[in-house]
């Protein structure tokens, strides 16, 4: 017997009905929902709404922690980035030691974090935030001022990286942390072959590069091409070639007034 047109249409809104209800019970369909509006109330009433449906979802805990790491509210973003861990420690052992290291200058807590990364995956070595736990150790070392093992897992995110894909592929600033660590360390001829490799793959226009060459050709005497480089990470800076991040204070970030110091001393030198 034919249906009537009539029917069909009942029958498809039916079916409407039925798909729209299904998605507003989808974790995975509320989950994009609540990322797309990081942040906002509906943002977080839409995660708790997925923690709620699937309480092993560690992504969701994860997202409800970003707000609270943002706006400076540790207890509650401990709160859900640990959960997130308890559930899925590979995924996110990771990023919380990259949390800890950026936006809690917590350096021990973050090498911890990526050392127990290690542990889990002991034949990969992982690249929570799309770079190596050597690189992102390397930096915890050097705010600790632990100069030997920053530089120790410089080198080996540095040769790992050139072996696989070459050093034009290194992140450049892997050359200026290492630098800095040699010169804190009072070795200027090391730090000097850092951020000359740094320079070399920035083609000289990079504010944090020219500087700390500058301070090294300072202290040995060659005040002329210091204040010549120095000069030139002014221009760098001002063109927005140096080195920060977004949200936090980046570390050892340089600040026009430190380069206006330098070209101040050098220029008394004259």
């Amino acid at each position: 017997m034919e249906k009537s047109p009539k029917s069909f249409l009942s029958l498809l809104f039916l079916l409407l009905i039925i798909s729209c209800s299904d998605k507003k019970e989808d974790p995975l369909v509320i989950l994009e929902y609540g990322k797309n509006y990081q942040g906002s109330t509906r943002s977080l009433n839409a995660l708790k709404k997925v923690t709620e449906l699937d309480n092993t979802n560690s992504e969701a805990y994860r997202e409800l922690s970003i707000p609270y790491l943002k706006r400076g509210m540790p207890h509650l973003w401990k709160k859900y980035m640990d959960k997130s861990i308890e559930l899925n420690a590979q995924e996110w052992q990771g990023y919380r030691g990259y949390n800890y290291l950026w936006f809690y200058r917590d350096y021990k807590n973050a090498i911890a974090d990526f050392n127990a990364l290690d542990t889990i995956t002991p034949n990969i070595i992982d690249a929570p935030q799309g770079h190596s736990v050597d690189y992102w150790r390397g930096i915890a070392y050097l705010g600790l001022k632990d100069y030997k093992n920053s530089i120790y897992y410089f080198d080996k995110y540095i040769d790992k990286e050139t072996k696989d894909t070459g050093e034009d592929w290194v992140e450049m600033t892997a050359f200026l942390y290492k630098g800095i660590a040699h010169y804190e360390n009072k070795n200027d001829t090391l730090a000097l072959r850092s951020i000359n490799k740094l320079l070399k793959y920035t083609n000289n226009n990079y504010a944090d590069g020219n500087y700390y060459k500058g301070l090294i050709l300072e202290k040995k005497g060659n005040s002329d091409e210091a204040l010549i480089l120095v000069e030139l990470a002014i221009t760098n800076y001002t063109e927005g070639y140096y080195n920060y991040r977004p949200y936090v204070e980046t570390l050892r970030q340089i600040y026009m007034e430190d380069l206006l110091l330098l070209k101040g001393r050098l220029t008394k030198k004259q």
